[in-house]
């Protein structure tokens, strides 16, 4: 069904149809739009199911359906009024009839930047909150005090700050601070996946900066507050303490690369410095030990996929050591262990970078190095070879290819070209 005829098909039972959200806040930023989601008004749940008996109902508390409209699978809402009645964001108690209209469904909203609604028959904008001008200054701005009703509209607001560069404002904060008490209790699963959609952003360190500002990163992401006040050296760190030193690698890592679990393992590259004691500041030793132990309560904490756990550990592990590998055997094992990691070798390689300030040999020539090693096959040792023996044979022979590829490596001439 195309959304005009849609639309008609409102229209004659006398209602009426808006897109609300993210689609109408997006087209007004000059971003092009994703999922449309439909609010409609003055109609009967009856009068919608006869005209349309193909839509699939949703919706629990209130009616959402999804109808194909335009060839995509959509929600429509009907326009809703709610009272707070309980803690989180299962606490209301929702009503609808065909007396709300779209200016109270959309005062329930959180910022005026959503709290848009485009009408269907006539293209005007319905804006009662100033929300455009809001989005043209670049601003988060509340709806109302009703804000706060769901807690998880902190994080959110957060999350959106880093996703569109937009300043949060201050009315906005005190809001987001009376957010505290029940955020506490919120599901593990709506922390993370608000973590993960401030991770795709272009600026992630706007996230968790949003959060220590409204005083909530204690309680939402505690191993990244941690590392708040936790000093380092300052010839090596100029920028500060260890929270101020991972924010600008998680931002400057995420210029490299858009894989999420990269990101995440730069921003858990130092949680060990979050453990180290007060009386062993500004050293950190044992910083790569402690990591893993972070990483581990951070899992509890909001749950995190084995992808991004495994990245974390070997970016904690080994992104202190690998500049400072000697031994031939020891490069040998980094560079298998690197190639079984689902980090690769070039996410690896952006961490150490941009945390150290330059890339050793073993990662500048890592895939001639791996695949130089990879040459070597246990069905090629000699066959007098038994057990231990054979896989005595196969490290030294990976241990030679590596030599012979790295003195390769050395004798090429310089391209003057």
């Amino acid at each position: 069904m195309l959304e005009k005829e849609f639309v008609r098909k409102i229209n004659s039972i006398y209602g009426e149809a808006y897109i609300v959200g993210g689609w109408v806040r997006d087209s007004i930023r000059g971003v092009v739009p994703k999922d449309k989601d439909y609010v409609i008004t003055g109609v009967l749940e009856g009068d919608f199911n006869e005209l349309f008996p193909q839509a699939i109902k949703v919706g629990k508390s209130f009616p959402i359906y999804l109808l194909e409209v335009n060839g995509e699978s959509c929600e429509i809402a009907f326009a809703k009024r709610e009272r707070k009645t309980g803690i989180g964001y299962n606490g209301f108690e929702v009503s609808f009839d065909k007396s709300i209209c779209i200016a109270e469904d959309l005062y329930r909203r959180d910022t005026t930047m959503n709290s848009i609604a485009l009408d269907l028959q006539t293209l005007e904008l319905i804006d009662p909150f100033q929300g455009k001008q809001h989005i043209a200054e670049q601003k988060i701005v509340p709806t109302s005090h009703h804000f706060k009703d769901d807690p998880i509209r902190a994080l959110r607001v957060a999350r959106q700050s880093a996703q569109f560069n937009f300043s949060i404002d201050e009315s906005t904060i005190l809001l987001m601070k009376e957010c505290r008490e029940e955020l506490i209790s919120e599901p593990k699963e709506r922390l993370f996946n608000e973590l993960d959609k401030a991770l795709q952003s272009n600026k992630p360190s706007l996230f968790f900066l949003a959060l220590e500002r409204a005083n909530l990163l204690d309680i939402t992401y505690p191993q990244i507050y941690a590392l708040i006040g936790q000093s380092q050296p300052a010839q090596y760190h100029p920028e500060g303490d260890a929270f101020n030193h991972t924010m600008d690698v998680v931002d400057r890592v995420s210029d490299l690369s858009s894989r999420v679990e990269v990101r995440f393992a730069a921003l858990a590259h130092d949680l060990g410095k979050g453990l180290t004691p007060k009386e062993k500041l500004p050293t950190h030793h044992m910083h790569d030990v402690l990591g893993l132990d972070a990483i581990k309560a951070f899992d509890q904490h909001i749950g995190l996929p084995n992808k991004w756990i495994a990245c974390a550990e070997f970016a904690i592990q080994h992104h202190m050591r690998v500049a400072k590998l000697k031994q031939k055997g020891k490069i040998v094992d980094f560079i298998l262990a690197l190639h079984k990691n689902s980090i690769g070798d070039k996410g690896f390689s952006d961490i150490v970078l941009i945390d150290k300030g330059s890339t050793p040999d073993c990662l500048l020539n890592f895939d001639k190095y791996i695949t130089a090693i990879m040459t070597v096959k246990g069905n090629h040792a000699p066959s007098a070879l038994q057990g231990k023996e054979i896989g005595d044979w196969i490290r030294q022979q990976q241990i030679r290819a590596y030599s012979q590829q790295k003195k390769i490596l050395r004798c090429t001439p310089f391209d003057d070209q």
